[in-house]
């Protein structure tokens, strides 16, 4: 039986290639990902033409889907091989969440906003992306039911780094997170080592607030 042509296949080669690969994105296991993922479908109807531009979208809410740059170096800079358990922080579309999941052994996210996790939640379903669990409720607090985590990714920019995170953060673990003010943060790799926070800067990066006890109030 001849498989149904996928029209946006090219586009996505295409994103993967020029703005992933020739930027310096250079794991080929996150590369393949975002290859295979449909971003297409993460974007309303009207925005799926421009889905896979250099640049983010808007997806209801105040929020955005963050441009494929981004998703790609994020989910690089956690270096997954494919056994670990991994928090996300702000749902939104889900597309982080389906790349994570193509990576990683469990995804765990929450998303603050009811609507968008309903709507991530029945894509990621209907994707056969069954190892991903998502909860609505207040990113900044994690997922104290499911800690310790071997990675945590926040894709929202905040003051400084939320401190339930941490303590969710395995012994010897990772995390990707954007700190700063509300204009500009940096992309920030923290890692748990003797249980002592280590952090090293990675450039610079613009995201919607994160919002929480331990971020911007609402």
């Amino acid at each position: 039986m001849e498989r149904t042509r996928d029209p946006y296949e090219t586009a996505r080669a295409r994103m993967v290639e020029e703005q992933l690969v020739q930027r310096g994105v250079t794991d080929e296991r996150v590369i393949a990902a975002m290859r295979r993922v449909p971003r297409h479908l993460f974007v309303e109807g009207p925005l799926r033409d421009r889905a896979h531009g250099d640049h983010p979208l808007p997806i209801g809410e105040e929020q955005t889907i963050s441009q494929p740059y981004i998703v790609g170096f994020m989910t690089q800079l956690l270096e997954l091989r494919g056994q670990e358990k991994v928090l996300e922080v702000g749902t939104g579309s889900g597309y982080q969440t389906a790349v994570l999941a193509e990576l990683a052994r469990r995804v765990c996210t929450i998303e603050r906003l009811p609507r968008l996790a309903e709507r991530a939640r029945a894509l990621l379903e209907q994707l056969g992306y069954d190892r991903v669990w998502v909860r609505v409720g207040s990113g900044t607090l994690g997922w104290p039911d499911e800690a310790p985590f071997d990675r945590i990714l926040v894709t929202a920019g905040g003051p400084s780094i939320p401190p339930p995170l941490f303590q969710q953060l395995d012994e010897g673990g990772r995390m990707v997170v954007p700190v700063g003010d509300v204009a500009n943060q940096t992309l920030t790799v923290v890692e748990k080592v003797g249980g002592e926070m280590k952090t090293r800067p990675c450039g610079d990066c613009k995201f919607v607030k994160l919002v929480g006890k331990y971020a911007w109030e609402v």
